[in-house]
């Protein structure tokens, strides 16, 4: 089966939002929308179609965007009531990665802290499955001047040290 990020899900067919990124326009969907911060604020209601209805999806991707928002909790509220029954949300929040201010940085999560974030917000634990990924090597590549840091796949150190996560 297909993966996003490792996570087996059937993603041919799929109706897809990705929310102010663009991560998501690399993989074969059956469908793919992007809303773009500020044109779209999550915040201020749910993505409508054009004829003024509520969209609904598969799966919603925020990749590295969740910590511009001030408001999680309507935040994910809404996220909650656009997915499908059944369907997927996907989350990859910065923890240990540069400050990067774009529009704005307001909160960084570790896994633990994107889950109880989560289950404040409607989600039902038996939904939830969450990871974290990092490493110190990979910490000290994100704080060099170059961005990004250009990819050495033959001496990157992409092993997990859970003890020192980057992203979850």
């Amino acid at each position: 089966m297909p993966s996003l990020n490792r996570i087996e899900m059937p993603l041919q067919g799929m109706s897809v939002a990705e929310i102010s990124g663009q991560w998501g326009k690399y993989f074969n969907f059956g469908s793919y929308e992007q809303f773009s911060y500020p044109q779209y604020d999550i915040c201020k209601g749910l993505f409508e179609g054009e004829d003024g209805r509520s969209c609904k999806f598969d799966l919603i991707i925020a990749d590295q965007v969740w910590s511009i928002w001030i408001d999680l909790i309507l935040l994910q509220k809404n996220v909650r009531k656009m997915i499908k029954r059944g369907f997927y949300f996907y989350i990859s929040s910065p923890f240990f990665i540069r400050f990067h201010a774009a529009p704005q940085d307001n909160s960084r999560w570790p896994a633990r802290g994107l889950k109880t974030l989560l289950l404040e917000c409607v989600f039902d634990e038996s939904e939830i499955g969450i990871s974290q990924w990092g490493n110190r090597a990979a910490a000290l590549r994100n704080l060099e001047a170059e961005r990004p840091p250009e990819l050495d796949i033959k001496n990157e150190d992409l092993s997990n040290d859970p003890d020192f996560p980057i992203t979850a």
